[in-house]
C-alpha cells in the first residue's frame, strides 16, 4: 500500500489507530495484530482476530518507526495489536532528551 503523510489507517483485528508522521517513496506493507492495516474510510464491518505472536499491543500517543522504510506513525489509539512493517514489529521510538538547562 502506498501511504501519505497524514493518512490515517486503522487496524482490521482490534481499536489501533495511528496517523503516518513519514512515509516512504515506495508500497509497504503494514499490519498490526497479524492482519493488514487500511484507510480509516474502509473500516470492516466485522474485526478480525489479533494473531497470538503479534498481541503485544501499541500505546497511544508513542510513535513507530522503521527507519529501513523511513516510514514513521503516531499511535492516535491503542490496541491489543503489535504494529509490523513487511512482517516485522515496528519498534516504538524513544523520547528524545530535551538539552539542560542551567
Amino acid at each position: 500500500m502506498q501511504v501519505k503523510v497524514g493518512q490515517t489507517l486503522v487496524s482490521t483485528v482490534d481499536s489501533t489507530s495511528v496517523v503516518v508522521i513519514r512515509a516512504p517513496q515506495a508500497d509497504v506493507d503494514l499490519g498490526c495484530g497479524g492482519a493488514p492495516m487500511v484507510d480509516k474510510s474502509e473500516v470492516p464491518a466485522e474485526l478480525g482476530a489479533v494473531a497470538p505472536d503479534l498481541s503485544g499491543g501499541s500505546l497511544v500517543g508513542k510513535r513507530y518507526a522503521d527507519e529501513a522504510h523511513g516510514l514513521e506513525l503516531l499511535c492516535t489509539k491503542g490496541g491489543a495489536g503489535t504494529l509490523t512493517v513487511e512482517g516485522r514489529p515496528i519498534e516504538q521510538m524513544d523520547a528524545k532528551a530535551l538539552p539542560a538547562t542551567d
